[in-house]
């Protein structure tokens, strides 16, 4: 009875050790997380651009640079799609469709990308500050570095190809003061 009692006590005190060990999962992301960061990829966990989704979701961005600004779409995997949104290709949709066409030297990578993608990719979003895949993180480091050469070439491709001039951009971040001329109110 005593040795009962003893095992007891000492597994009581070993069970929250043991919840606090990261899962085999969980290592496998932790590791996929370090060496794509340190490949220049920005990852946080957020609100994906999903109706009705609940909770965050991995986010993995290319950055465009400040001068050359992206352009705006939002594609979604028609898992996650509506019937009433564009089709687009390899089993994505439109939710935002670029305000134009896109270059035909960022087509050709989108759509070998949109091929290649594991099945949790659910959303490729550009805007015109990043280059954005929403996914669960279903593959190694080591496989999901296969997809990095065609993601720079993307972002590179539809890098200055934004929706607005740049000018704009900076101009909706700013205050503008009126002029003199601006004042005149033609009394004079």
């Amino acid at each position: 009875m005593d040795w009962f009692i003893i095992v007891f006590i000492l597994m009581l005190v070993i069970a929250p050790v043991m919840w606090l060990k990261p899962s085999p999962r969980q290592k496998r992301q932790q590791a996929l997380r370090s060496q794509i960061s340190k490949q220049g990829v920005s990852i946080k966990l957020e609100k994906p651009p999903l109706h009705h989704f609940r909770g965050t979701m991995p986010a993995y961005r290319w950055h465009f640079p400040q001068e050359g600004p992206g352009p705006d779409f939002l594609l979604v995997r028609d898992s996650n799609a509506s019937d009433a949104l564009a089709p687009y290709y390899a089993g994505w949709r439109w939710r935002i469709a670029p305000l134009r066409p896109l270059p035909d030297d960022a087509e050709a990578p989108l759509k070998a990308l949109l091929e290649r993608l594991p099945q949790d990719a659910l959303v490729v979003q550009s805007t015109p500050y990043a280059l954005t895949l929403w996914w669960w993180e279903s593959q190694t480091a080591e496989r999901f570095a296969t997809y990095l050469p065609e993601f720079q070439q993307l972002r590179d491709a539809l890098r200055g190809h934004a929706d607005q001039p740049f000018s704009q951009l900076l101009k909706g971040t700013e205050q503008v003061s009126p002029t003199v001329s601006d004042q005149d109110d033609g009394l004079s």
